[in-house]
């Protein structure tokens, strides 16, 4: 049995290599536009594919996952807005819990109604604490979640909520300023939870240049999640990826 992905994410951390995601929304996206992107991803040296988004109504998951699987062998990971974003043939599933928030059915209620399919999916499930962070606007996941997300000057209450999540068990912590967001997660705020946790810590939202990146990297993100940017610009892969890939501690 080879590798799981769970244990590429923690042995890159303990490695102190940073990795690049490259966030794929089904809704943005064509078999021609996703050729593109996957090509740049290839060349570029990116560790993971995120697919998923808050909504998702164009029907083209499966497709999506499924043409990325044939186009390379970069792990396919579900990045879900809901219990219906599943796709059998993808590699791993982010099962998100919105931690931050305090909604009942994005604590639990969607994760009981989603478990006999996740269970039959026989994908690598990584339960993940989720962590809507204030990026300056509203965002699809604060208004489909109904719950406030943590103000971006608030340290300590990331802090917490990224403790707690991990004393929960999650293996994963999703520091998330929403896709769009005006200001993305202040480099202090990721350094604190970093700080804090020892499971591996994703970020994203409003990282739209490299320069951004490679200082979240450095400030203690184990993994760089970028969406919206490259939607706008897909050539900014490589700029990212270098940026990320640059900030890793090189060991003799």
């Amino acid at each position: 049995m080879g590798k799981s992905i769970y244990q590429s994410f923690w042995e890159r951390k303990h490695q102190q290599k940073k990795s690049f995601a490259v966030l794929i929304d089904p809704d943005k996206v064509n078999a021609h536009s996703l050729k593109d992107v996957v090509s740049l991803a290839l060349d570029a040296s990116v560790d993971y594919f995120f697919i998923g988004g808050s909504l998702v109504v164009s029907h083209f998951l499966d497709e999506a996952v499924k043409q990325v699987k044939q186009e390379c062998d970069i792990p396919v990971i579900l990045f879900p807005g809901s219990p219906s974003q599943i796709s059998q043939y993808a590699d791993a599933l982010l099962y998100l819990s919105l931690i931050s928030g305090r909604n009942p059915e994005l604590l639990i209620g969607q994760h009981v109604i989603s478990a006999p399919a996740v269970k039959k999916s026989r994908l690598e499930i990584m339960p993940t604490g989720y962590m809507v962070i204030d990026g300056g606007a509203p965002t699809t996941v604060s208004y489909i979640s109904n719950a406030s997300p943590i103000p971006s000057d608030k340290n300590e209450i990331a802090v917490c909520t990224a403790m707690a999540g991990e004393m929960l068990g999650m293996k994963l912590i999703y520091m998330d300023a929403g896709s769009g967001a005006r200001k993305p997660i202040t480099e202090n705020m990721i350094s604190e939870v970093a700080g804090s946790i020892e499971v591996p810590l994703i970020v994203g939202g409003g990282i739209t240049d490299p320069e951004k990146a490679y200082l979240n990297c450095k400030s203690g993100a184990d993994v760089i999640v970028i969406g919206n940017a490259i939607e706008k610009d897909p050539s900014l892969i490589r700029e990212m990826s270098a940026a990320i890939h640059a900030s890793s501690v090189r060991v003799p």
